[in-house]
């Protein structure tokens, strides 16, 4: 039979792992960041709470030099100082920023932000409960097959979270009188803005599938939208 100890164990140090790293997280966030003033950024944003009936939409500024954003797992919206240092040096429009905080937001609404954190923080709970049981049934492959599924079942649902959130920023940029195209344009430069960030982003932060298939999924949006 198999045994139930061991796995409940796996379950309750994923929890735990869990909140630990919401924790320390929210710390970190709180210790290395300052709310976004740009005015220019600020207005577009405004824009968008708008169009979301909400009084405004805090955004702050994550000091890190990689280019990214990030939506915490208590709902707050992030970009980092590398990201803004590309608007700042004109590399990067106000509204191609936006359709950053808009996809932000969009992880935020679907709920993917605090489902992340889970997903990230409980992998080694569920390789390690899965690994329990194939073990008994595939002696030597029970722990290569667990964490194969794991990773590839944490891929899926990271690239699903991130078209849902993209489509979430179309509508919400059309809706603001923004548009889809500066989403668009966002993506084509990201790939090199990304590679010319500066240092290596933590790894909750990098869980996109690939760029052209984004724009691909955008462009059919739109389309359907503009008929």
């Amino acid at each position: 039979m198999i045994k139930v100890l061991p796995i409940l164990l796996a379950v309750l140090y994923g929890l735990a792992m869990y909140r630990f790293s919401v924790w320390r997280t929210g710390r970190e966030l709180n210790e290395k960041s300052t709310e976004l003033a740009d005015p220019k950024l600020v207005e577009v944003s405004k824009r968008m709470a708008r169009a979301l009936d909400l009084p405004r939409i805090k955004v702050h500024i994550y000091e890190i030099d990689p280019v990214n954003g990030l939506a915490a797992p208590d709902g707050r919206i992030f970009i980092t100082r590398g990201f803004y240092n590309k608007f700042r040096s004109g590399e990067v429009t106000a509204e191609e920023l936006a359709s950053v905080i808009a996809h932000e937001l969009g992880h935020v609404a679907l709920g993917h932000a605090r489902r992340r954190m889970i997903d990230f923080s409980g992998q080694n709970a569920m390789r390690a409960a899965l690994g329990m049981v194939l073990s008994r049934f595939i002696p030597g492959l029970g722990i290569w097959i667990a964490n194969t599924l794991a990773t590839l079942l944490a891929a899926k649902l990271s690239r699903s979270d991130e078209y849902e959130a993209d489509a979430y920023a179309a509508a919400l940029l059309t809706k603001a009188g923004i548009g889809v195209a500066p989403q668009i344009s966002m993506f084509k430069k990201l790939d090199a803005l990304t590679q010319s960030g500066g240092g290596k982003p933590p790894a909750w932060l990098m869980s996109h599938p690939k760029t052209d298939d984004r724009i691909a999924a955008l462009a059919t949006l739109q389309s359907k939208w503009d008929q």
